[in-house]
Parts: C-alpha cells; sequence; structure tokens
C-alpha cells in the first residue's frame, strides 16, 4: 500500500484490493475499473474528464494514533470490530457522472494529510495523461517483497510519482 493506492504486480487498486465481490476500483493503463457492480462499469482515461475522491478519513500523525488506539481498545472490550470504511471515487465523464465504492486500505481507514494529498495529487496526474500506472506496477515488480514500505518512502515515492518522475 502506497498511499491510498494498493499496488501488486498485476494491478492497481484505490483503497484495499476487493476480494469476491466486494466493490473496489481497479486502475489500468487503459482506464478505470469499478468492481462489485454489476455490470463493472469503466471508462477509457480519454473519456474522464475529472475524478474526485470523497469520504476519505484524514488525521494528522497525533490524531491517528489515538483514533487508532480507541478503536483498539474499543475492539478488545466490545469484540466488536469495525470493517474499514468505504470511500468513493467520483468519476466524471461528458455523458455522465457515477460514483464508485472502495474500502479504505490504512490501518483504521485513516491517512494521513501528506499521502492524502499527494495520493490525490497522483490520480489526478494519471486520469490527465501525466502520469502512468505501469510506473506503480513497475516499482511493485522491482521489490523483494509485497510489504508495505514504511510511512517516509511512501510519502517519497507518492511524491515521485506526482511530481512527473519515473521510477
Amino acid at each position: 500500500m502506497v498511499g491510498l493506492f494498493w499496488i501488486t504486480e498485476e494491478s492497481v487498486h484505490l483503497g484495499a484490493e476487493p476480494i469476491g465481490p466486494t466493490s473496489g476500483v481497479r486502475l489500468t493503463e487503459d482506464g478505470v475499473q469499478g468492481l462489485g457492480n454489476a455490470p463493472d462499469p469503466s471508462w477509457s482515461w480519454d473519456e474522464v474528464r475529472q475524478v474526485e475522491i470523497r469520504d476519505v478519513k484524514v488525521r494528522s500523525v497525533a490524531r491517528r494514533r489515538v483514533a487508532l488506539t480507541l478503536g483498539a481498545l474499543y475492539a478488545a472490550v466490545t469484540g466488536d470490530a469495525d470493517e474499514p470504511p468505504s470511500c468513493t471515487l467520483r468519476v466524471e465523464t461528458a455523458d455522465r457522472t457515477a460514483e464508485l465504492s472502495f474500502y479504505a486500505s490504512a490501518v483504521g481507514g485513516i491517512y494521513s494529510p501528506a499521502e492524502f494529498a499527494l495520493s490525490r495529487t497522483l490520480l489526478d496526474r494519471i486520469a490527465g495523461g501525466g502520469a502512468r500506472v505501469g510506473d506503480l506496477l513497475a516499482w511493485r515488480r522491482e521489490q523483494a517483497d509485497d510489504t508495505t514500505p514504511p510511512p517516509e518512502e511512501r510519502e517519497a515515492l507518492l511524491r515521485m510519482w506526482a511530481g512527473g518522475q519515473a521510477h
């Protein structure tokens, strides 16, 4: 996971990679695909006029730690663990606007302000043709394992991709 992007060797998703019929959003070199919606909608990047990410929890590092601690305490006391929060991608084309749901992949569903802002910038660049999904896939394929990089490395990757420098 790097920012809002779940990156495997074959796919880039917004939020968590969907399993089974779970809703999600996959980004490809060709466009954006909604998953878990029958039929699964898709648009080429040429069709997409604008993308907007909504309903994402963003907290400072300190507030994120407090929220995660309180969530863990609540789950420990009640035994009730929440599923990840749902987020929304709004896709606008010349013909229509659609909203696609995906689940947050960050622990507790909370992103740092920097990762969220950089993720939005990168998604805008991908949609506008200034960045390529292939750069994210190439990075993942170069990694020795599939662990999530530490926060500093995630932000550096997002800055590089959002700034237009290929890896």
